[in-house]
């Protein structure tokens, strides 16, 4: 399998509350129009990548935020500008963003992690680093909510030791950020729940006043970078054996 073979789209249609509010929202349909063009780029961008690049894989899972639905470009994502900074810094590694837009947990077990490992088994291909940012889509519907945690347990198991994961700011996701917590120490943990809400992000929100814009994932990537700056006791990048 090659990066060209993986679709950065869901598949799925849109849920009734976000096409309701797309519709009657000139700022929300605004954001979800950079959907489709931000699969296609980072679809582009992992064939180049696999292509042209060189160093071991950074897989990037996860859901729209993943995505950098918000920013004005996909780069602007977080995922692109710790990519930015990491090369700043000298990091070699091929990025691949397996991401796509209203992905849940399952949607990482069963589809982008399979990816993941599928085109790491190409010669020449192995996987240096990790990052995880999904849960959001999971609380939007109590079927998903409830079985929220054990989801997230069960990705944490296949997932390889020094993954790092983002906790979530929202309430809701208190179970979700436990399951993370008692990871600590064999996964890395991004902490976005100290990150501030109301004022602290004015200016940092994209026009759907949910996505956060270019300013809002510059946060969401400084987290990502903290993870990474700090040791894991005991990780040794390999994938977690139970």
């Amino acid at each position: 399998m090659t990066a060209l073979d993986y679709d950065n789209l869901s598949g799925r249609p849109p849920g009734a509350l976000l096409a309701a509010l797309s519709r009657l929202s000139r700022r929300v349909r605004s954001v979800q129009d950079q959907v489709g063009p931000f699969a296609e780029a980072w679809r582009s961008a992992n064939a180049r990548e696999l292509s042209q690049g060189s160093g071991p894989l950074w897989v990037a899972l996860g859901d729209s935020m993943t995505q950098g639905i918000g920013a004005p470009d996909p780069m602007l994502g977080y995922v692109g500008q710790l990519a930015s900074r990491w090369r700043t810094r000298g990091d070699e590694f091929r990025l691949l963003n397996l991401s796509f837009s209203g992905a849940r947990v399952a949607d990482v077990i069963d589809r982008q992690w399979p990816a993941a490992v599928r085109i790491a088994s190409g010669p020449g291909l192995e996987i240096g680093r990790v990052t995880l940012l999904i849960g959001s889509n999971d609380l939007l519907r109590a079927q998903f909510r409830s079985a929220l945690p054990g989801d997230v347990r069960r990705l944490l198991d296949r997932l390889p030791d020094g993954t790092a994961v983002g906790t979530l700011p929202n309430p809701q996701a208190a179970g979700l950020n436990a399951v993370v917590d008692r990871a600590a120490g064999r996964v890395r943990v991004a902490e976005l729940r100290r990150t501030g809400t109301g004022w602290a992000w004015r200016g940092k929100l994209s026009p759907d006043l949910f996505h956060p814009n270019e300013h809002g994932y510059a946060v969401l990537a400084s987290a990502f970078e903290r993870a990474f700056d700090e040791p894991v006791p005991g990780g040794d990048g390999r994938p977690a054996s139970r």
